[in-house]
């Protein structure tokens, strides 16, 4: 199946304690449909040192299910909803509420 959000987006969070952020997709995970977004879902964790690592409390994203966020429409500024389109023989995808092609 087709990646309907992929690295680089720029995405809003539909639920949960973030809900409302907005923020880019740093990385995702197919398998566990997760995705990592930049500034949201914020933990603390206790880091022990090591040789190369400073130790202690570190601010780290944690995953947030796919169906909690939605891909910020290009031309609107919303949250839209995702589809595909063949344009010159080259599938893409575009924001179901304009219309507009999604890049990347």
């Amino acid at each position: 199946m087709a990646a309907k959000i992929k690295k680089g987006d720029k995405v809003i969070v539909l639920a949960g304690k973030d809900r409302g952020a907005e923020g880019e997709v740093i990385q995702v995970m197919p398998k566990a449909e997760r995705v990592v977004v930049r500034g949201v879902n914020l933990i603390k964790k206790h880091q022990r040192q090591t040789q190369t690592e400073q130790g202690g409390i570190i601010t780290k994203e944690a995953p947030i299910h796919v169906s909690n966020v939605a891909l910020k429409d290009p031309s609107t500024g919303k949250a839209t909803r995702v589809g595909f389109k063949v344009e010159d023989g080259k599938k893409v995808r575009i924001a179901k509420a304009s219309g507009e092609v999604v890049n990347g």
